[in-house]
């Protein structure tokens, strides 16, 4: 498992990892599926989609080239309307995760960059100041009677 990388993720991970199987039956999703509504709205255009664009590619595939797609049977198409709704979650989700760790991850890269920055700025600042110093205590040096002038 790649989540040891992603420590933000690892805990809900687990949590949803170590849920109890006794809860899978109380859960909804038996009943969303055979709903109409799930069927009209939900699984029915993404299926019938992927279905058509499916075997359209199998046939041609198989050099069928003219033949007319049949529709699936009601049955079948919830079940692979229900698919493909669970895997576009899931690819929707884990894409977002992607997004969101690469924006953290420009944050901090951006945000360190900035401290850098500052840093050097600081430093120049500091290297400017005391040049400054330099100077003016050449200066002091040069106003001062060498020891040789005062023996004189």
């Amino acid at each position: 498992v790649v989540l040891h990388r992603l420590p933000h993720f690892n805990c809900p991970f687990f949590g949803v990892r170590r849920c109890p199987s006794t809860m899978a039956p109380t859960l909804p999703f038996g009943k969303i599926r055979e709903g109409v509504g799930f069927r009209q709205t939900a699984s029915g255009p993404p299926q019938a989609m992927y279905h058509w664009v499916e075997m359209r590619t199998k046939m041609r595939i198989m050099g069928f080239r003219g033949a007319a797609v049949k529709p699936l049977n009601e049955e079948a198409a919830a079940e692979l309307g229900a698919e493909l709704l669970g895997e576009a979650t899931i690819f929707i989700v884990g894409g977002g995760c992607l997004v969101l760790e690469y924006w953290r991850h420009q944050m901090q890269q951006r945000n360190k960059e900035e401290e850098q920055r500052a840093a050097w700025n600081a430093l120049q600042d500091e290297v400017g100041r005391l040049a400054l110093t330099l100077e003016a205590l050449q200066a002091q040096m040069q106003a001062v009677p060498s020891q040789s002038a005062v023996e004189e």
